[in-house]
């Protein structure tokens, strides 16, 4: 018996040992959610990976990190600086926790999994990260500026010229900035990025990028150049928002440090200090909110090169530095998309050319022409034309009058009389689709003469919608275009009227912007603008980063939810507790400050009204409700983060606030909300304030309401939020698929139909002001298509879809629909299609997690069989005609008869 016990403890060890080479491989390793980043300052960097296995039922048990500075050491399963130790566990996620990471190093990394039969994988190819400055105390440069005085307008050019004498191993230039740069090595920029660095509250935080230079350098002499925008740092344009009386406020700045390492082991650091040479650009005026002014005339041919005689130039001058924290950008940066040809050219007469991209965008164009010299031309960019010339009343509204040389969304350039120049604007951007060229002198002008291009942060792509109805896919992909036009860095509401950071519409559209695309890392950072805007009582201003404007929001949390939904969020999504981590005290103060406001349970506003498409509805509700979501959201965080105490406080405060919000406007009788509105329906059905035994009947009157209505739809942004996952989540998918395909006033169909490529700010479609024609605001409906068409959602329990919830509604009217999300653990896919009387649902789980799918269903096959007997599927059959089950990862097939009970 001794020898059989031996054996098979023998054979467990072999088994265990086994290397699987071809199952089961790690991959698409990342670090700080990028991957093979340059530059971080955190000392517990985070670490993320895939199991790469479609076998049903595959999933990670263990996985060990190793981690090095020898990439073949590395590569071989050898942690000469740290390895994690063989951790069991099926989680896709871990903090470093070894030894103090040194700065300006760059680590290798790799990873070994062990799957579900205990054999452990080929090691993963090999990943990188490397350290950033990790503490301000390791910068050697001086910040440096041309002048102290604000009022100038045009950029300033910087210069340095050093000579190398040796062999470059690598070199990395660190440069932090208030206002936007340009950078330059030997006259070729460093990147394709642009608008760096990101925007912040820059008294109390500044961000620095860092520059892989190494194949710009060479033995002997070399320069490095900077040209210096404003950015929103020196706002000299006026507008609603006060940035040109921002306390902050100063002429841009900037501190560099090029670092050298030769092959000898040796270190040269070369750093900004007054002996860097300054002159002022051909940029005459720049500014991010209005535009920019070029004169040709004024460019200084190889300023950036060596051999530029710069005699003429003076010496910087060393300025304070604008912040205590001078912190790594770690998230994508902001770059161009393709170059988008008009589409037509019309000249309305002899002065006047109306170029016309098709579509609506944020980003700018690029013109080339030439001209006699001294030819002035105007570039007017606007989304909509009236009586066939550019009409930017729509836009105009928060811009004040700040002079000839700024005119609201225009460029200006000035030809030198060279042959042909080429312009485009390097520290501004537009929302647009025309652009309306203007000039006094005679130009020849082809469609070809202009072009445009959008700009957006270079999120990944994480989503996917297709299908059988093309108005959806259209919806589907003119909200991805508005999202991306909004998002700079930091989330905005419109790329031209304000492009301020609005929590409110971030917060509406974050559901729809993780579906899509890989935020976390921009979000993490917008969220750390939160704390630094926060006011010592707790107090929020409604757009983030602030001048000192919006502290007194109109309608309180319904505006500055933002500090609890969005990170409550990235957590669903992503299942990495690090911004709760950092945000849970502040969202506590929030929260408390916000309690001290409150009469009687709820938020008093003074009658303040939120208009629909026909009716008003009262902020008091809204904002009453919003709070409730927020102390809501705050007890489950409290709980993510084991915090009893917190978790049963603020749970019985939500309790309180729900109480009080249904004995003030609730109506017990009829069922309804305030008058019944569809938006006073939506939003307490969204959040959970509605009693449990009366859900249904109010879900009820709302579908009746829309049904009186014609179909119709009467909502503001808050409950074009709610409306259409209320309905799905009550039994009228049918009724809210409806709503969303509509070509009627209003809707999103409504727009597309009269020529929308982007969402708008109101439903009507007109020539009032203050309406922008490209924004988030209305942008949930990308996200209800993943969750109530796909069914796609996270699961509190198993938050970062470690636990898919899948609830599909096969409406009636469309044929055909997948949806595909990217998770932490690969791709998940929700697709089915009707064929006959049957419906075909095909669903993917990624390796490492599981599926609960809920179903009506009267039968469901599996191939030829009954899912009874099949032993993937756990089944949990609730009633006659309702399913719950249970997948383990892998690809799945059901045939399915729907239910007519």
């Amino acid at each position: 018996m001794n020898k059989v016990i031996a054996l098979f403890l023998l054979l467990l060890i072999i088994n265990s040992c086994t290397i699987d080479p071809g199952k089961g491989l790690p991959g698409n390793l990342k670090c700080e959610y990028i991957v093979n980043p340059v530059g971080i300052d955190m000392q517990r960097p985070r670490f993320t990976w895939n199991l790469n296995d479609e076998r049903r039922g595959a999933r990670q048990t263990a996985f060990r990190i190793f981690i090095g500075t020898d990439s073949a050491e590395v590569a071989n399963g050898k942690g000469m600086i740290w390895s994690s130790g063989k951790v069991s566990s099926g989680i896709t996620f871990y903090k470093y926790d070894g030894p103090y990471l040194k700065p300006f190093t760059k680590y290798y990394w790799s990873i070994r999994l062990w799957g579900q039969a205990r054999k452990r994988t080929s090691i993963s190819d090999v990943a990188s990260f490397e350290t950033g400055m990790m503490n301000i105390s390791n910068w050697h440069g001086y910040w440096i500026s041309d002048t102290r005085d604000i009022n100038l307008k045009e950029a300033p050019y910087f210069r340095k010229t050093f000579i190398i004498n040796g062999k470059i191993k690598s070199a990395r230039q660190y440069i932090a900035a208030t206002g936007l740069y340009e950078l330059y090595i030997n006259g070729i920029k460093t990147d394709d990025s642009v608008l760096d660095p990101a925007f912040t509250r820059y008294d109390r935080r500044v961000l620095y990028t860092v520059h892989d230079i190494t194949s710009l350098l060479h033995e002997g002499e070399n320069t490095t150049g900077v040209l210096l925008g404003n950015g929103w740092y020196n706002h000299q344009s006026r507008s609603d928002w006060m940035f040109h009386k921002a306390q902050w406020r100063a002429r841009p700045s900037f501190c560099s440090d090029i670092r050298i390492t030769f092959e000898d082991g040796t270190t040269r650091i070369i750093s900004t200090s007054d002996d860097w040479k300054t002159d002022l650009s051909p940029v005459l005026f720049n500014n991010v909110f209005t535009g920019e002014k070029y004169d040709f005339s004024k460019e200084q041919a190889g300023w950036n090169n060596p051999g530029f005689n710069d005699s003429r130039w003076k010496n910087s001058i060393i300025v304070p530095a604008p912040s205590a924290i001078i912190a790594a950008q770690v998230m994508p940066k902001i770059r161009a998309g393709d170059l988008i040809p008009a589409v037509r050219l019309r000249k309305p007469d002899y002065f006047t050319w109306i170029f016309d991209l098709g579509k609506n965008i944020a980003g700018n164009a690029r013109i080339t022409v030439s001209g006699y010299p001294g030819t002035a031309i105007y570039l007017r960019y606007a989304e909509r034309l009236r009586n066939g010339r550019a009409d930017i009343a729509n836009i105009n509204t928060h811009y004040r009058y700040s002079g000839f040389d700024d005119p609201f969304q225009t460029d200006i350039i000035i030809l030198s009389g060279k042959g042909k120049e080429t312009f485009y604007p390097r520290f501004s951007y537009k929302g647009f689709r025309y652009v309306e060229v203007t000039s006094v002198e005679p130009l020849s002008l082809t469609k070809e003469s202009l072009s445009g291009y959008s700009l957006n942060s270079d999120v990944q792509e994480k989503g996917l919608i297709r299908s059988s109805n093309p108005l959806l896919n259209q919806i589907w992909f003119i909200t991805s275009n508005s999202y991306l036009s909004n998002l700079m860095g930091y989330p905005t509401a419109s790329p031209n009227r304000d492009k301020v950071g609005w929590t409110a519409s971030a917060h509406i559209a974050i559901e729809t912007g993780l579906y899509n695309y890989d935020g976390i890392t921009l979000y993490e950072k917008w969220i750390r603008d939160h704390l630094d805007e926060q006011q010592p009582n707790g107090a929020l201003p409604s757009i983030m980063p602030s001048p000192g404007w919006g502290y007194a929001g109109d309608i309180g949390p319904a505006i500055t939810s933002s500090l609890a939904i969005i990170p409550w969020n990235i957590y669903l999504f992503y299942g990495d507790k690090t911004i709760l981590e950092e945000s849970y005290q502040n969202i506590k103060r929030y929260i408390d400050f916000t309690s001290g406001l409150i009469s009687d349970g709820l938020i008093k506003n003074e009658k303040n009204v939120i208009a629909a498409e026909k009716t008003e509805t009262s902020s008091d509700l809204i904002s009453s409700v919003y709070f409730y979501a927020d102390v809501e959201i705050l007890s489950k965080i409290a709980r993510a983060l084991n915090n009893d105490s917190d978790n049963l406080k603020y749970r019985q405060l939500a309790d309180t606030i729900k109480n009080a919000i249904n004995n003030a406007y609730f109506d017990s009788i009829k069922c309804i909300y305030g008058a019944g509105r569809q938006t006073e329906l939506s939003i307490p059905l969204y959040w959970g304030v509605v009693p449990a035994n009366a859900r249904q009947k109010v879900a009820d009157n709302l579908a009746k309401d829309i049904l009186n209505n014609k179909k119709k739809m009467d909502v503001d942004m808050y409950g074009s939020k709610a409306i259409l996952n209320v309905l799905s989540n009550f039994g009228y998918a049918d009724l809210a698929y409806d709503l969303a395909v509509s070509d009627k006033y209003p809707s999103w169909g409504w727009w597309i139909a009269n020529g929308a490529t982007a969402l708008y700010e109101n439903w009507e479609i007109g020539y009032r002001t203050d309406r922008s024609m490209n924004t988030i605001m209305y942008g949930e409906i990308s996200a209800w298509m993943y969750k109530a068409l796909g069914g796609i959602l996270p699961d509190e329990g198993n938050a970062g879809f470690k636990n898919i919830i899948l609830k599909p509604h096969f409406v009636t009217g469309l044929d055909y629909f997948e949806a595909i999300h990217t998770s932490p653990y690969g791709k998940i896919v929700s697709s089915w299609r009707r064929a006959g009387d049957k419906i075909i649902y095909d669903v993917s789980v990624p390796a490492g997690s599981t599926a609960t799918l809920t179903l009506n269903a009267s039968e469901i096959l599996e191939g030829n069989r009954h899912i009874h007997g099949n032993r993937y599927v756990n089944i949990d059959q609730n009633s006659e005609h309702n399913y719950s089950l249970f997948l383990k990862s892998g690809n799945y097939s059901f045939t399915i008869t729907e239910s007519k009970y």
